[in-house]
């Protein structure tokens, strides 16, 4: 009996899918290692800069204990419905703490761009890809690290130690992702650091004060309540709120969002959130991919 070996063409189709299987854990190996190593870039210079730390909490404890302080005083006088403004108050803060240094990751891409790090990058074996994954990973971790430092103290807004306030980090990582997928994608549109520090300084303090997190956001003015439901932070802020173990003005009618009479439940709040993130993040990806 004559026994024939393969044909060229199986031996061919046998070679090419030998030489592509290795490749997918390599590049997955790759991407990981990228990853991680630019996540870990961001958590030493956190932890190499105590003050910005330290500074970083200081306007929403600010805005925490005096503004929250002396409205829930002008309250208690004026006989008003919504008590425990500091308490009302405290998933604002919160957001405010992790906005700003989730958005410097961008600040950071622009300045390697300026000192010529981000040339070394590009050149690197490593996907491009991963260059903004671990970026986003290195934002989200640091926001959540802020939002855990006031978070022990809540406290002093009447929040009550519970597991939930675990929950409510998990919820503030996902903000700070969103914030850190727009920051980077502002980053790899504007190449020069200042226009990128006014676009970014013009943003930050609207988002916040068109949010519900220093006024209930229902019953407002036609236009003013069509900004606040408009604006993704307004969901992030509801969320949290919602969240929080606290006074039962954390949980009403008067404080809880109501879009055309419906108020969205919390996971359809941070599905939101997150598809925003994870489309900054496409975005930016593909757009830093362009990038020689």
């Amino acid at each position: 009996m004559i026994t024939t070996g393969p044909t060229p063409g199986a031996r061919a189709a046998a070679w090419a899918v030998g030489q592509r299987s290795p490749r997918r854990p390599r590049m997955a190996r790759a991407y990981a290692q990228a990853t991680a190593l630019l996540w870990r870039r961001e958590m030493v210079r956190l932890r190499h800069n105590p003050v910005r730390l330290a500074m970083g909490l200081v306007t929403p404890l600010l805005f925490l204990v005096v503004l929250g302080s002396g409205l829930d005083a002008a309250s208690g006088l004026a006989g008003a419905q919504m008590h425990d403004y500091r308490t009302f108050l405290f998933p604002g803060t919160l957001l405010m703490a992790i906005q700003a240094p989730s958005i410097a990751v961008g600040i950071s891409l622009v300045w390697d761009r300026r000192l010529g790090l981000l040339r070394q990058m590009l050149v690197s074996p490593f996907p491009r890809m991963s260059i903004i994954g671990g970026l986003a990973c290195g934002g989200a971790t640091t926001g959540a690290i802020y939002g855990l430092m006031l978070l022990l103290i809540s406290g002093i807004a009447g929040i009550r130690y519970t597991p939930m306030l675990l929950v409510a980090l998990a919820e503030i990582f996902l903000i700070s992702f969103m914030f850190t997928g727009v920051g980077l994608l502002v980053a790899v549109t504007i190449r020069q650091i200042d226009a990128f520090q006014v676009v970014v300084n013009l943003s930050l303090m609207p988002l916040m004060f068109f949010s519900g997190a220093l006024f209930p956001p229902n019953g407002l003015p036609g236009w003013l309540s069509i900004v606040v439901k408009l604006n993704p932070l307004t969901y992030g802020v509801d969320a949290v709120r919602r969240t929080l173990p606290g006074a039962d003005v954390l949980g009403t009618r008067l404080t809880s969002l109501v879009v055309f009479g419906w108020t969205p439940p919390v996971p359809v709040e941070l599905g939101f959130l997150a598809g925003i993130g994870l489309v900054a993040v496409a975005l930016s990806t593909i757009r830093f991919s362009r990038t020689s």
